[in-house]
């Protein structure tokens, strides 16, 4: 198969394009996706803003999307356990499978990782907002027809929830904090959940997305900004157990630090501005708190798709617009307006 595909692509800062892109041939190994939808992620709004997420910058014309699934059309080798037209949940890592990381079955933190949609190899590795996309058989995971692919698609922000709740230890009756309630900070939420967590406390600085973790199931709500009384006096009752950081934010990290316990344990999602940034580091030392890095998810991705597909998770109730894919820079633009939008999601045109 080949001529021409339709496709996101960053060229700068709010410079998002739909374009076309020659279609080369399947390479031997791979399949080739129809996509069906794809999840707009937070790292995808900060390279829109930004044509940056952290460290990740981007230097060439990057398709972007990692969230995402669709319909097998075509397989060039052996694909065990696909056909063509089955649907898929892909997982946007190519992991190498032989390095050290991988060895050790740390396989997110892979020594020759490509993740679909990031600039953090160069050249870049493409996304899959596109009308086609490639992948490798591994990266596919067959879901059965009657799961629609909006839910297929959001399999990998479920991983990460499920990665960073993992990062945490036993967390079976702990009280939970949970600084930030966008889409990962609500999949976290219902990640803690399924782990046993006890109460669970949801911090943001903005009112529509307290209410939304309020509508999924949060015990209390706070806005740490507004130098919140309840907050204050959970923190300084010693009774937070567990932090997880996911908004993004200097800001963040230094609440969710303050508030834990002392002996507490504080899990970092969210991808921090570039560079070097400020850290209460005495705090981290004087009140002896485990302060644990997650990035991405490993063989939780599985489990992420066969929650989904049982309904043990109902990932759609996160999904608040829809915009077919030739629509997509306006779609960005709504999902980067928090009053408006929890998670958008892409679908074929």
């Amino acid at each position: 198969m080949s001529g021409q595909m339709i496709a996101a692509t960053l060229f700068g800062p709010q410079d998002l394009r739909v374009v076309e892109h020659p279609l080369e041939p399947l390479a031997p190994g791979m399949v080739r996706v129809r996509f069906g939808a794809g999840g707009i992620c937070g790292s995808d709004l900060h390279y829109f803003r930004h044509a940056r997420t952290g460290d990740f910058v981007v230097t060439s014309p990057l398709v972007l999307g990692h969230e995402i699934s669709g319909e097998i059309v075509e397989i060039n080798g052996a694909a065990p356990g696909l056909g063509v037209g089955d649907h898929v949940a892909v997982n946007p890592s190519r992991w190498c499978g032989h390095c050290a990381r991988c060895l050790e079955e740390r396989a997110n933190l892979c020594e020759n990782i490509y993740f679909m949609g990031s600039a953090s190899k160069t050249p870049h590795m493409q996304g899959g907002f596109a009308s086609l996309f490639d992948a490798t058989p591994p990266q596919c995971f067959k879901v059965p027809f009657d799961v629609a692919y909006q839910a297929a698609a959001l399999a990998e922000p479920l991983a990460v929830s499920l990665h960073a709740v993992a990062r945490a230890g036993d967390i079976r009756g702990r009280h939970v904090i949970l600084f930030g309630a966008g889409p990962i900070g609500l999949l976290t939420m219902l990640a803690a959940r399924l782990a046993g967590c006890g109460e669970l406390t949801v911090a943001d600085i903005a009112a529509a997305p307290l209410a939304f973790a309020r509508s999924l199931g949060a015990d209390r709500t706070v806005d740490p900004s507004s130098g919140d009384a309840e907050l204050q006096g959970l923190a300084a009752g010693g009774s937070l157990d567990v932090a997880f950081e996911i908004s993004g934010t200097t800001a963040g990290l230094a609440a969710a630090i303050a508030c834990v316990r002392r002996g507490g344990t504080v899990v970092q999602i969210g991808n921090l501005p570039g560079g070097q940034i400020p850290l209460p580091a005495n705090a981290v030392m004087a009140k002896e708190i485990d302060l644990k890095g997650a990035f991405r998810f490993g063989s939780e991705f599985g489990r992420a798709v066969d929650l989904i597909v049982s309904g043990e998770v109902d990932v759609l109730k996160l999904m608040t617009a829809e915009r077919t894919l030739s629509c997509a820079p306006d779609a960005f633009r709504l999902a980067a307006d928090r009053s408006q939008s929890v998670k958008v999601v892409l679908t074929a045109d």
